[in-house]
């Protein structure tokens, strides 16, 4: 999976129609192996951004979980002490 892609499901406040963008625009042009699709393909583009984003957000709201909501700020926390072991930094 593309690492720029982050889960959504179960925070606390729920994930934005913002977040949902951004990963369905980075699931595309991870997909198309375009990040700026050329004029011809930029209608093709926007269009499988649109419908990944409505099939994100109807997949988020479909999901249910036992599970307390995680928190942003510690999930946050862990990816950063998990990219400095990886990374060495």
């Amino acid at each position: 999976m593309c690492r720029n892609i982050r889960v959504l499901h179960n925070f606390e406040p729920p994930a934005t129609s913002s977040e949902v963008q951004a990963a369905a625009l980075q699931y595309v042009r991870k997909v198309s192996g375009a990040a700026k699709p050329s004029v011809a393909n930029q209608a093709a583009f926007d269009q499988a951004v649109a419908a990944v984003a409505a099939a994100t957000q109807e997949l988020l709201d479909a999901l249910v979980t036992t599970a307390p909501p995680k928190d942003r700020e510690v999930e946050a926390a862990k990816a950063k002490v998990r990219a400095q072991e990886r990374y060495g930094r």
